[in-house]
């Protein structure tokens, strides 16, 4: 088996600069365009470079692409020396000066498009208008997250993500993407990575394409057990390095993978709070948010108090994006090493959350602390910082199982050496655990999901709940209209046709209030112009809202289909 470290540094420099080279030509499209098809020109391994099929019924030259499906030229199911050969002539006309990487796929790990399917989008006469618009902008907010600029939190990671992962054509190939630009922040999710993931890892994967908040929980449990001096493997490059060997063993008997030098200069900077921006209430609505400042207020003051806070309210009500920024309020400044999130889900238990035994490479068992009693050391040794974990679909799991006797340590007057508690799986004879005061909770809880029990009475006594609404009035209308650039008139219809759906499924005596629509459907991205208000709003309305609504009236179809014609009837 040939060592990763022949060839992994290389290749993550060449490919991180052709990520940077790339950005530069964001707005100018024609050239990259123009490039791609220079070198088609020369080379039979580009028969899909550069025709496109218009609405017209024309096919012509190819007027548009995304970085992706450029960087897509030379990681595709070709020679090694053509793969060399296409990245040496892009790298010359996009002016990138790192030397280019001798490829070998099995020795570098590099997962590569699928011969037939290496187009990132679809022909003209398909696609959205802003469909390569939202693969640019994942483009630009992964490699801007991941350098560490703070214009870009996780939440605009996330939603970018979803957009692009909205069209056609993209699917596990956008992770591979992000893994290209960006190898130590992206996992790759391709056939081999996946297979390796769930068979040797024992990390058990969704079966579809997961959203983004999923793929960026997956990324930080990842990173996390990266830590793990008993892991099998320590980057996102050495395990796709990993996903391409054979007769790998198991996370109970690791392999040996050598360690690969991390670039210093891609780490992530963790703010100082003594010289980060101040971020508080007015952050929160110039980030936009639609609440009004008291409602704020009062979040921040009982998160403060009570110390645990969950956020309930129907689909699209922006509820993971609001925790966000509350913890950052109540932190004080934007810090994601003091925020922790964590998703809850039936098969999550205590020792996956709180502490539970975990094999080691030599077949014994170790207790191992689990995210809350981790974040919950950190705490302790840091007093005078604040440290928030963020559980997302909070009533997913079974919180009373989950928690354990976290539950009764959770409350704020139980904070105390005093009233520290025997834990189920005691590290030594004679182990009492308490919860530090400066950690704290904020759960989200979808009140729309039909297979979720009643919340448990003991974990209601412990958190203050607050209500989020759809909100589809002035605030909304005219912050959307500001940041995208559509007319307010144009919303004002968006706003009706849904206040309208809204009213219809609220009276709806098997559905109700809960099962209503919020408005992060048709909130674009901060900052992302939307050039073609009504094809966004009918992508929006058929890709999300009418699956949503079919599955609301699966009994019922024609009143789904009725009321997707509602909302796009007259456009």
């Amino acid at each position: 088996m040939v060592s990763p470290l022949r060839n992994n540094s290389d290749w993550t420099r060449f490919y991180e600069t052709m990520g940077d080279a790339l950005l530069r030509f964001r707005k100018d499209r024609s050239y990259l365009v123009d490039a791609i098809s220079e070198i088609a020109d020369r080379r039979s391994e580009l028969p899909f470079a550069i025709t496109d099929q218009f609405p017209d019924g024309s096919t012509g030259p190819l007027r548009d692409i995304c970085p992706f499906t450029t960087m897509g030229i030379f990681n595709r199911s070709l020679r090694d020396a053509n793969r060399r050969e296409i990245a040496s002539e892009l790298a010359r006309i996009l002016n990138v000066m790192e030397p280019v990487p001798e490829f070998s796929t099995n020795d570098d790990g590099i997962p590569l498009l699928n011969n037939g399917n290496s187009w990132f989008f679809q022909y003209a006469k398909d696609r959205d208008d802003g469909a390569i618009d939202a693969l640019w902008q994942i483009f630009s907010n992964a490699i801007a997250f991941a350098d560490g600029d703070a214009s870009v939190d996780t939440g605009s990671l996330v939603s970018a993500y979803d957009r692009a992962q909205a069209q056609p054509h993209v699917a596990f190939n956008l992770t591979m993407g992000l893994y290209w630009v960006r190898p130590w922040w992206y996992l790759p999710l391709d056939g081999n990575s996946r297979k390796y993931i769930t068979q040797r890892l024992g990390i058990l994967l969704p079966r579809t394409v997961p959203s983004g908040a999923d793929y960026v929980a997956l990324c930080d449990q990842l990173a996390e057990q990266f830590e793990d001096a008993s892991f099998p493997v320590h980057s996102f490059p050495e395990l796709s390095w990993a996903a391409y060997q054979q007769d790998l063993p198991t996370y109970a008997s690791p392999i040996q993978i050598p360690q690969l030098p991390e670039p210093s200069s891609l780490s992530k900077p963790v703010p100082d709070s003594r010289s980060a921006l101040p971020y508080d209430i007015d952050a929160i609505l110039a980030d936009g948010c639609f609440l009004d400042r008291a409602k704020l207020e009062t979040m921040l003051n009982r998160l403060q108090t009570k110390q645990n806070i969950i956020l309930q309210g129907p689909p699209g009500t922006g509820k993971t994006w609001l925790a966000k920024r509350l913890a950052y309020a109540l932190i004080g400044y934007k810090d994601d090493s003091k925020v922790r999130p964590f998703q809850f889900h039936p098969n999550l238990s205590y020792e996956d959350f709180v502490r539970g035994w975990r094999p080691q490479g030599d077949g014994s068992l170790t207790l191992v602390d689990g995210p809350f009693l981790q974040m919950a050391d950190e705490a302790r040794e840091d007093p005078s910082s604040k440290y928030v974990i963020v559980i997302e679909e909070i009533n997913r799991g079974n919180p009373a199982s989950i928690f354990g006797e976290m539950l009764t340590l959770l409350e704020s007057d139980k904070r105390t050496p005093d009233e520290a508690l025997a834990l189920a799986y005691p590290c030594e004879p004679g182990e009492r655990f308490y919860i530090p005061p400066n950690v704290y909770v904020i759960g989200t809880m979808n009140v729309a999901d039909r297979s979720l029990a009643l919340v448990d009475l003991a974990l209601r006594r412990r958190f203050a709940f607050f209500d989020l609404e759809p909100i589809f009035g002035n605030v909304w209308r005219n912050w959307v209209s500001e940041q995208s650039g559509i007319p307010t008139e144009f919303l004002d219809g968006v706003a009706q046709r849904m206040n309208a759906l809204n009213d219809q499924i609220e009276a709806d005596r098997n559905l109700g209030r809960q099962f209503r629509i919020g408005h992060s459907y048709f909130t674009p991205t901060l900052g992302v112009p939307i050039g073609d208000p009504a094809g966004w709003y009918r992508g929006a309305v058929e890709s999300e809202i009418a699956p949503l609504l079919q599955e609301y009236w699966f009994d019922n179809p024609n009143t789904a289909s009725d009321a997707v014609s509602q909302l796009l009837g007259g456009l």
